[in-house]
């Protein structure tokens, strides 16, 4: 039986006939850039979120830099988010000269502990970055509220979200600004890289606008600093085809995760919390388990998919090393680095799939017996 860790080709397979047609069609206008199919996704796209802006652009790190430098990030700025997540997160905030302030997680949901985060505000910080890690939301209400207090804008990095929602209101566009990713193994994925930002301000949408098309509103006439940064009009196409299927993914995603907590229930590992309020689609399926890196070997050997996301926190890590980071800085983050570990999820799998990677692991525990429960 052959495993993936995410299932690509046979996700494709379902909807080949539309997204071939889509595809030709591009192929036959030649509008490779900007085409209109960008626009009509974009539009689609802020429909479905209930926001009123989405500009498309290259990726979803560049949807990070974007936000930032529409709300002038720079030198001299702090930016506040988690140090549990990936590089793309911090790495744009020091591209732009600015300074990460790492706050630490929450033990259940891997995102930003509210509780942590007003300590770690000065007279510097210009922002505040939460992650809504594995597809889970972060929770917004008290981090929407120290926002306010301080005067402080708020980008999700909804990177890993498309489609979870936050008492209602879908992940993205809640904050001042979302940064979307459509890389190929996210829950909305086209075939190749691709983002988008998406906000309900006019004005932080024009300028992004411009951000994303070297600065400019007509062209060859530069009004700031901007980046060659688009989504290319055949992963629009593709994105169209692929975003009225988002919920039913979303929902097949959910049901193999329930089905994951029932096969290994009694284990002696963390099954993902879900938190209240929340509608968690599970771009990752994210267990603890205080001998990860032995279970990691034991699946490995069974030819299991598996991922450690992620192996070291942002503040440990060398190129991060201006921080003045140091271990213990964030105990939280740095345990779950010694224990999450991520098994195959989704939209493809099924019965006979998920009871093999279970079984696995039930094998591993029936052979390491002191293995304790978290």
């Amino acid at each position: 039986m052959k495993l993936h860790m995410v299932d690509v080709v046979s996700q494709y397979q379902h909807i080949k006939q539309d997204v071939d047609a889509a595809i030709h069609r591009v192929l036959d206008s030649g509008m490779f850039i900007q085409g209109k199919e960008v626009g009509e996704f974009e539009c689609a796209l802020a429909g479905y979120l209930g926001v009123k802006y989405a500009i498309g652009c290259a990726s979803g790190t560049d949807a990070l830099q974007i936000a930032m430098m529409a709300l002038d990030i720079g030198p001299g700025s702090e930016v506040i988010t988690s140090p549990f997540t990936f590089v793309a997160t911090a790495e744009t905030i020091g591209i732009l000269g600015a300074k990460p302030v790492y706050v630490d997680i929450d033990a259940r949901t891997f995102n930003i502990d509210p509780a942590k985060i007003e300590a770690a505000i000065t007279p510097r910080t210009r922002a505040i970055i939460p992650v809504h890690l594995y597809g889970q939301p972060a929770d917004m209400d008290p981090i929407l509220e120290i926002a306010r207090r301080h005067h402080l804008p708020v980008i999700e990095d909804a990177a890993q979200a498309m489609g979870a929602s936050h008492k209602g209101r879908k992940v993205g566009a809640i904050g001042t600004i979302g940064c979307i990713s459509f890389f190929p193994s996210k829950n909305l994925g086209c075939f190749g890289d691709g983002g988008m930002v998406v906000t309900g301000d006019e004005g932080l949408a024009e300028k992004m606008r411009m951000i994303a098309a070297h600065g400019s509103r007509v062209r060859y006439y530069h009004d700031v600093l901007g980046l060659n940064s688009r989504l290319d009009t055949l992963q629009a196409a593709i994105l169209h085809v692929k975003l009225p299927h988002l919920e039913r993914y979303n929902k097949a995603r959910r049901q193999a995760a329930a089905r994951y907590d029932a096969l290994l229930r009694d284990l002696p590992l963390t099954v993902p919390y879900v938190a209240p309020a929340v509608e968690h689609i599970f771009h990752q399926y994210t267990l603890r388990a205080s001998k990860r890196d032995a279970l990691a070997a034991f699946l490995k050997g069974k030819g299991i998919p598996h991922a450690i996301y992620y192996p070291v926190p942002l503040h440990l890590q060398k190129a991060f090393a201006f921080s003045g980071g140091k271990k213990g800085d964030f105990p939280e983050s740095e345990r779950a680095a010694t224990e999450v570990i991520s098994l195959p999820m989704h939209t493809e799998l099924t019965e006979d799939q998920l009871a093999l990677i279970a079984g696995s692991i039930r094998e591993f525990y029936a052979t390491n017996p002191r293995e304790t429960s978290h």
